[in-house]
């Protein structure tokens, strides 16, 4: 059942906490459905071109992980039956129970949403890239849902580089535990930096032709078959942190920076 969770200003966030075994618990939180304008603005300091062109996406209400998957999440599923491929159960070169799994592919999250929806009946899946900027942007129009800026108090990345005239900060060098940094205003933490997250998404140099429905885009203009990643990391610089700076890489690319977070369809009545 969803349940109520502390009000943040005008919103009340609901959730529900799937029980992985033991006390290790993975909450789902609802990101209520609306309609947004995706990709960055052409004054949007550091902006790419592959951010546009802005066009208005309609998201129905869905679940998303309050977190990305932690290496406590990753072991749990990684010690399901094997569905398609094998799991290394230790993969991540930063070790903690809260901090985020990484050194894993697009691949290795195919499976363990397959794992983890075989052994709940529900449908785990990555999110669309259209619901992963919906969901970290949070109604918010800014390059961050933190405003125009970032600063190392409220995310993990290079803080030695800097956005937009914002400060210089600490460089952490590694991942930190999930939830270390505020909220959006949909309950989810560490959408910007910490690990980059895969999405289901094929990558396209551009958003031409691309879903209005909240989707993923599987087709289309993509020779080399690469997959999205989104949210910047520990290890970049602000510009990659933003709610609309994405970037495409192999779906069998592992390294310390790449990680997830897993989606779900919000149950009817909530």
């Amino acid at each position: 059942m969803l349940q109520l969770t502390r009000k943040r200003r005008s919103l009340t966030a609901k959730y529900f906490t799937e029980a992985l075994g033991g006390d290790v618990g993975l909450d789902m939180m609802l990101v209520p459905g609306g309609t947004f304008t995706m990709g960055s603005p052409e004054d949007e300091p550091e902006r790419q071109e592959r951010e546009g062109p802005q066009h208005e996406v309609t998201v129905p209400d869905f679940l998303l992980g309050r977190y990305p998957v932690t290496q406590a999440h990753w072991r749990a599923v990684a010690g399901l039956e094997q569905v398609e491929r094998e799991l290394d159960a230790e993969p991540s070169k930063f070790k903690g129970d809260n901090r985020p799994v990484e050194q894993v592919s697009w691949e290795d999250a195919q499976e363990f949403c397959t794992r983890l929806s075989r052994e709940t009946g529900r449908g785990y899946r990555l999110p669309s890239e259209a619901e992963w900027e919906y969901a970290c942007r949070a109604g918010t129009k800014t390059p961050f849902y933190y405003g125009k800026t970032l600063v190392d108090d409220l995310a993990n990345y290079r803080a030695t580089f800097t956005y937009d005239g914002g400060p210089e900060g600490k460089y952490r060098e590694e991942t930190t535990p999930v939830g270390s940094f505020p909220a959006n205003e949909f309950g989810l933490c560490d959408m910007h930096g910490n690990v980059y997250e895969w999405c289901q998404d094929h990558y396209h140099e551009t958003y031409e032709g691309a879903p209005v429905d909240g989707t993923a885009w599987e087709d289309g203009d993509n020779p080399e078959q690469l997959y999205v990643l989104r949210g910047g990391s520990w290890i970049g610089a602000p510009r990659n942190c933003r709610s609309a700076y994405r970037v495409g890489n192999q779906p069998s690319r592992r390294h310390n920076n790449l990680g997830f977070r897993v989606a779900c369809v919000a149950p009817r009545a909530v």
